[in-house]
C-alpha cells in the first residue's frame, strides 16, 4: 500500500490536484489514442487545438468571462507582464500604481521603463500589513490604467473586493495581477479592464501566463513592443502567433475540468472551491490567532485566503519548527527570504485535510515549546 502524499504548502510552483497528476501520467505516452504525448504534438494539429479550445472554453465558463474579453495564453510569467502590460496599455503616458506589497512594488518599478508611473497609494509605512482604502487613493486624471496586485503572495494581503474606479471618478482601466488567487473566487469583470497571472500558483505548471483583456484595450501597443507580446497580435492568432507552452496549457485544462467537477458543502465548481478556501483560511487564521507562539501580522479585513504568512514569536525555534513539519509531511512552509518567518500557501488544490494537519502540528509544537 502506497504512502499518502505529503501536503505541499509551496507558494509556487505549487501543489496540483492529485487526480490531475494521475490523469497526466496515464496520458503521458499516448493522449486519447493519438499515439503521441501532448508534449510531442504540433500546436497547430487538430489534437492540440482541441485541447486548447476546451481549456479556453472551460476557463471562460469558470470565471464567467464576458464575451467582450479575450483570453490569451502567453509566456513570460507575471514578471513578464509587468513590462508587457505598459507596452500595450500605457500609450507612453501616465499610469497609476497602488503599491500594497512586494509584487506591486516590482510592477511599478518595471512599468517605469515604458511609462510615467505615479504611486496612487501605498501601504509601505505600515510594512504592508493593511490596504489603503480606495477612497484615499490619489488617482491621476490622465492615467490610462491603474495597476493593483489583487493578492500579494509574499505579504499575504488580498483585495476581497476590487475597487470601483468609476465610483472614484476615474476613467482609467483597472489592471489586476491575480496570479496567486485566480480561480479561487469570482472576478467582478465590470470593474476590470485586464487581468493577468502566472499559472504556476493556482492553475498548473510554470510556463503558462493567463491574460484576460477587454477587447477595446487591444491595438494600442507601443512601437517597441515585440510582436509576440502585442495583445492584438496574440488575440488575432488565437494565442498561436508563436508556439505556446503546450504542455502547461494541457495541464491547466485538466485543472479546469477538475474545478468544474468539484463539489463541496452542497456547492459545485467555483462556488464550491471558494467555500472550501474560506473554510481552510478560517481554520488556519483562527488557530494562529488563538496561539501565544505564532502571529499573523496582516489586518483581519485583508488577510489572504491563499497565502498565510506567520511568525514564531521566538525565532530561535524556526529551524526546529520546519524540521518537525517536514517529518509530518508538511512541506515548503519557510517564508519568503525577503520577509522571513513562515508561510502556508493553501491554494485550491490543497485539501482541507492539509490545513487540518498543519493546525494539529501548530498546536502540538506549541505545547512542546510554548
Amino acid at each position: 500500500m502506497s504512502q499518502p502524499r505529503p501536503f505541499n504548502f509551496s507558494a509556487g510552483p505549487a501543489t496540483l490536484p492529485e487526480a490531475v497528476l494521475q490523469r497526466a501520467a496515464e496520458e503521458m505516452l499516448n493522449w486519447q489514442g493519438s499515439g503521441m504525448g501532448v508534449m510531442e504534438m504540433s500546436h497547430r494539429g487538430r489534437e492540440f487545438i482541441s485541447i486548447y479550445e476546451q481549456a479556453v472554453g472551460d476557463l471562460r465558463e469558470l470565471l464567467q468571462v464576458p464575451t467582450n474579453f479575450r483570453i490569451l495564453f502567453m509566456q513570460g510569467g507575471g514578471l513578464g507582464e509587468n513590462a508587457i502590460v505598459p507596452m500595450n496599455l500605457s500609450r507612453g503616458g501616465v499610469v497609476d500604481a497602488v503599491v500594497t506589497g512586494s509584487w506591486s512594488k516590482k510592477s511599478a518599478q518595471e512599468a517605469r521603463r515604458y511609462a510615467e508611473v505615479r504611486i496612487a497609494a501605498s501601504n509601505a509605512d505600515d510594512q504592508h500589513r493593511s490596504l489603503p482604502a480606495p477612497a484615499s487613493w490619489a488617482l491621476s486624471k490622465s492615467a490610462s490604467y491603474v495597476h493593483v496586485c489583487s493578492n500579494e503572495t509574499i505579504d499575504g494581503i488580498e483585495f476581497h473586493e476590487l475597487p470601483d474606479l468609476k465610483a472614484l471618478g476615474s476613467d482609467a482601466s483597472l489592471v489586476i495581477d491575480f496570479s496567486s488567487h485566480v480561480l479561487s473566487r469570482p472576478v467582478d469583470w465590470a470593474r476590470v479592464g485586464l487581468a493577468f497571472g502566472g499559472a504556476q500558483k493556482n492553475i498548473g505548471p510554470a510556463g503558462l501566463t493567463i491574460v484576460v483583456v477587454r477587447e477595446d484595450l487591444l491595438g494600442h501597443a507601443l512601437p517597441i513592443c515585440p510582436s509576440a507580446f502585442d495583445y492584438k497580435t496574440v488575440a488575432e492568432a488565437d494565442s498561436m502567433f508563436n508556439t505556446p507552452p503546450t504542455y502547461s496549457i494541457y495541464i491547466a485544462g485538466l485543472v479546469f475540468q477538475w474545478l468544474k467537477a468539484f463539489s463541496y458543502a452542497g456547492k459545485s465548481g467555483l462556488a464550491a472551491i471558494e467555500q472550501r478556501n474560506i473554510d481552510k483560511a478560517t481554520l488556519l487564521y483562527s488557530t494562529l490567532d488563538a496561539s501565544g507562539l505564532y502571529e499573523n501580522r496582516v489586518a483581519a479585513n485583508c488577510r489572504s485566503r491563499m497565502n498565510v504568512p506567520f511568525y514564531l514569536r521566538d525565532e530561535r525555534l524556526n529551524d526546529a519548527f520546519l524540521t518537525g513539519a517536514k517529518a509530518r509531511g508538511l512541506l515548503q512552509l519557510k517564508g519568503h527570504k525577503s520577509v522571513g518567518g513562515m508561510r502556508a500557501s493553501i491554494y485550491n488544490a490543497l485539501p482541507l485535510e492539509g490545513v487540518q494537519a498543519l493546525c494539529t502540528y501548530l498546536k502540538d509544537f506549541e505545547a512542546q515549546n510554548g
